[in-house]
């Protein structure tokens, strides 16, 4: 395929073709990809992006597909940028690229007594990822702690935006209201306390979410965003929907607002369950449900 010949003679990285997505999304959708490219520097980055914008090439930036829902074969380059992985701690301030685990990183803060990222040891995306939606849970998420980012801009120069430039909402950021931005690197401030401590909250929160949540299923995590004063589960359970399933897409028994892959659901079969929830939901409460995960067409 000449796309793929082309940018292996790039040299910006490992490149492979004819993806299946079911190895690069948390959901394990039976989708496939063109192609899939792992640029091994900020360098091969920009060189790959260059290349893929003169060529007119469609592509996508991805962390762990720990929250994208693919609904058919995506005719273009994903970017996976989960090689861009350097880390820094100084006292409790952590430089850390934008591919580098999430969950990991949560760990690594607890050993070293630095509190912040607890909320985070549940969430399997990578660092980059979490900022872009501004990840969270447990009244917590990365704008409580990310001071700047440095950030590749339209015109692929490397720039830095700060805290209050980020916009972080709820399950929102600047970052995903201007997509043609690239998280590169961020630096998060967090607070010295307890290292037991820590690691006792976490481990005490991991075992409430094994008991509550399917991650021994394939999912994406929570489906909707909660609406104010009230839980998207709450909502979806009190209409009978767990359970209910479009081919193998199905809503947890165990939480209401997960939806899993029970063996080959494909990104359509997960989108109609969700736009079936959205029309009861509105229907019966008057709520128009929000999305927390994002389609990729």
């Amino acid at each position: 395929m000449k796309i793929i010949s082309e940018l292996k003679k790039l040299k910006v990285g490992k490149v492979t073709s004819k993806v299946e997505l079911r190895k690069y999304t948390t959901y394990r959708l039976n989708e496939k990809a063109l192609g899939l490219v792992y640029p091994d520097s900020v360098e091969s980055l920009i060189k790959l992006l260059n290349y893929l914008k003169d060529n007119n090439i469609k592509h996508k930036i991805i962390g762990n597909g720990s929250n994208l829902i693919f609904t058919k074969y995506y005719e273009g380059i994903l970017i996976k940028l989960t090689e861009l992985k350097s880390i820094n701690i100084t006292d409790n301030i952590i430089k850390v690229e934008s591919g580098y685990n999430l969950i990991k990183l949560s760990y690594d803060a607890a050993n070293m007594g630095l509190s912040g990222l607890e909320f985070a040891s549940g969430i399997p995306g990578t660092v980059g990822g979490a900022i872009y939606m501004n990840a969270g849970a447990y009244k917590s998420d990365m704008g409580y702690i990310v001071s700047e980012v440095k950030l590749l801009d339209p015109d692929l120069n490397i720039i830095t935006m700060y805290n209050k430039e980020l916009d972080f909402h709820y399950r929102t950021s600047f970052l995903m209201k201007n997509k043609d931005y690239i998280c590169l690197e961020a630096t998060l401030k967090l607070e010295n306390k307890n290292k037991q401590e820590i690691l006792d909250l976490m481990e005490d929160r991991k075992k409430r979410r094994l008991e509550t949540q399917p991650l021994d299923k394939p999912c994406a995590g929570s489906v909707f965003r909660n609406p104010e004063n009230d839980s998207a589960w709450r909502l979806i359970e009190q209409l009978g929907y767990k359970g209910k399933s479009i081919n193998d897409a199905k809503v947890s028994e165990k939480h209401a607002n997960f939806i899993i892959n029970t063996g080959k659901a494909r990104g359509k079969d997960i989108i109609n369950l969700i736009n079936e929830i959205k029309e009861k939901v509105n229907k019966e409460y008057g709520i128009d449900l929000k999305l927390e995960q994002e389609i990729v067409e």
